[in-house]
């Protein structure tokens, strides 16, 4: 389906209509979010210098510009986002702040001094005598001060209540859990309302996230709603999505209840890379290669090759969709039916979601293309460059950044409440930087309903399970419509795929299908996918190919090899056609060619949450 050419606020009122806006209860509007953003009350990112303020962050995410680490003004170029939320570490949270403020008495100690005079370059001895707390759940010495702690947070909270303003913009109280013994099992807190414990859950109180979830599930009793979103599965050495408990322990009806009663969202794609899936566990899926976070020797925490990620299995969303659908067809349980979204883990206050303008992650350390590797140093050829001796360059890993992603959802209004709710019932979507508006329903004898027409939202709804939710049995086959608009600000549309993903004899199966094509080509009957549209990308300019693609997807399709005894999901994925990534425009302003380590371009796209069918 192609469509005009909208303004934002345009897009904003057709989605609204396509959302069902004739019925009060189903109106659903598209909004765009962070979830996952990181302050100078962070000690990872003081020590990279990075002096935003929450109130800071807030304000970039209204659209107002923010001062980088390195002096130059960052700011949203696609307009304001609807709804935020500052993310610090809960360890040590607001510590070095204080050890760096001549006004405290805590910058007169002895470790103060040791660590604001150190090396603060990237991964150097500070943030590796601090960051080895989140392998080992010890404290540093004389870093332990729950009291700055304790104020620092309520900085935090007083922030979001002051930005918080429903209907308009939506902030949320919330905390990073960062455990690392030693990969990545990190979360994400956010909270629902104002009401707030008195001090967030941190490493020191245990390595253990079954802990963060009984500890939320103890705040809950006392009126304090939350929920923990975990992040970067793709950095956790297959420890995210195990098949036995922390402890080594085989998972049961409870754990599964306990986790999905506190995680019911995964985000899937943020700057550290892309959690989808990766080639090695979908060879069949043409588009499972994208911003992979490269295999690397690079020590990373002091912990040698600590991030190498050797175990896929139990690292990556989709193959974790699965596992859990093969534990309830053998166990009667699943512990990973989780909706996905995007976020950004920026340490610089403001997410570099945009390709053109991206100006990296940790501040001083990455903050300019020499300092994260994209362009040589000093007019410097890539030929010249390469005698450079190895402990001069950035760490190589830094290239495999990736300037991602939002967090979307559906939602009635623009409100904690509403917003929250969605998350809750996982009525959300990721995407890669690009503010694609993108959803799905399943169901049966759907084809009778016009799915291009917006008068028929009210009725998907009433008659199909929407994505987040489970659809029950029955002996017609499976049916999926969806839908996908372009970011104005973006590329154009190519193709609206649905992977499925199921349980045949025991064993995890998985496709993918192009149900929609842009420029009015139809997918192949044999091989399920569309022909190639034929955009391209001029690598001199970076301009976009204006004579391909579409302004908005949509489509009807029936599962072509249902089988009604087989557990199965569905979640569709839209892709933009071709644009430059990061590093090429980097290089393009440069005036040199770009890295021959990394694709010069990259597809944007978008993930909806999936739809579980129950035989």
């Amino acid at each position: 389906m192609k469509i005009g050419f909208f303004s934002r606020v345009g897009l904003a009122c057709m989605i609204l209509v396509m959302s069902g806006a004739g019925s009060a209860a189903e109106a659903r509007l598209a909004l765009f979010g962070d979830l996952h953003v990181h302050t100078r009350y962070s000690f990872d990112a003081y020590i990279f210098n990075v002096r935003a303020t929450p109130d800071d962050a807030y304000r970039y995410a209204k659209g107002e510009p923010l001062k980088h680490a390195l002096g130059y003004p960052i700011r949203l170029r696609g307009g304001p986002l609807d709804f935020y939320a500052v993310t610090d570490h809960a360890t040590y949270l607001g510590v070095l702040d204080a050890f760096g403020n001549p006004q405290d008495p805590l910058s007169r100690s002895a470790l103060a001094a040791e660590l604001i005079s150190s090396d603060r370059a990237v991964f150097g001895p500070a943030f590796q005598k601090m960051a080895g707390t989140l392998i080992t759940g010890e404290e540093v010495e004389g870093a332990s001060h729950p009291d700055v702690r304790r104020r620092t947070w309520k900085r935090i909270v007083d922030a979001a209540e002051e930005h918080n303003d429903p209907g308009r913009f939506t902030t949320f109280a919330g905390f990073e859990y960062t455990s690392n013994p030693p990969y990545n099992l990190h979360r994400n807190v956010i909270f629902q309302g104002s009401s707030v414990p008195d001090l967030p859950f941190a490493a020191t109180d245990s390595l253990n996230p079954e802990d963060l979830w009984r500890w939320l599930d103890a705040q809950r009793e006392s009126g304090i709603e939350a929920m923990a979103i975990p992040h970067n599965s793709n950095w956790s050495n297959g420890l995210m999505f195990q098949r036995t408990t922390f402890d080594g322990k085989p998972i049961d009806a409870e754990y599964a209840a306990l986790r999905m009663r506190n995680e019911p969202l995964v985000e899937i794609t943020q700057v550290k890379g892309t959690s989808d899936s990766h080639p090695l566990l979908s060879p069949n899926d043409e588009w499972a290669d994208f911003e992979i976070f490269a295999d690397t020797p690079d020590a990373f925490l002091g912990g040698g090759n600590a991030f190498h990620n050797i175990n896929l299995k139990g690292s990556y969303a989709r193959e974790a969709l699965l596992t859990g659908l093969q534990m309830q067809a053998v166990s009667g349980f699943n512990p990973y039916r989780f909706g996905l979204i995007g976020s950004s883990d920026t340490h610089n206050a403001g997410g570099p979601y945009e390709e053109e303008f991206f100006y990296s992650k940790v501040g001083a350390s990455d903050g300019t293309p020499a300092r994260r590797g994209s362009t040589p140093p000093d007019g410097m050829s890539w030929v010249e460059y390469e005698d450079v001796p190895a402990n001069k360059k950035p760490s190589a890993f830094l290239t495999d950044w990736s300037a991602s992603g939002l967090a979307g959802v559906w939602a009635a209004e623009n409100t904690r409440q509403a917003i929250y709710q969605a998350m809750r019932r996982k009525e959300t979507f990721a995407t890669s930087g690009t503010r694609i508006q993108v959803r799905m329903w399943a169901g049966y004898g759907l084809n009778k309903l016009t799915h291009t027409d917006a008068s028929d939202s009210d009725a998907l709804y009433s008659a199909a399970t929407a994505m987040g939710g489970d659809l029950v049995a029955s002996d017609r086959p499976v049916e999926i419509v969806a839908q996908a608009v372009r970011d104005p600000q973006s590329a154009w549309l190519q193709r609206l795929q649905v992977v499925k993903g199921w349980i045949e004899d025991g064993e995890q199966r998985e496709r993918v299908y192009d149900l929609a094509c842009s420029d009015g080509l139809v997918p192949d009957h044999a091989t399920h996918r569309c022909p190639d549209n034929g955009a391209t990308v001029d690598l001199q300019t970076c301009a976009l190919d204006a004579a391909h693609g579409d302004t908005a997807l949509s489509a009807h399709w029936t599962d072509p090899d249902f089988e009604r005894t087989q557990l199965a999901f569905y979640y569709v994925r839209v892709l933009e056609n071709p644009t430059c990534r990061w590093s090429t425009w980097d290089a393009l302003r440069a005036g040199i060619e770009p890295m021959t380590n990394k694709e010069a371009v990259i597809q944007e796209r978008a993930w909806t949450s999936p739809v579980w069918y129950l035989p």
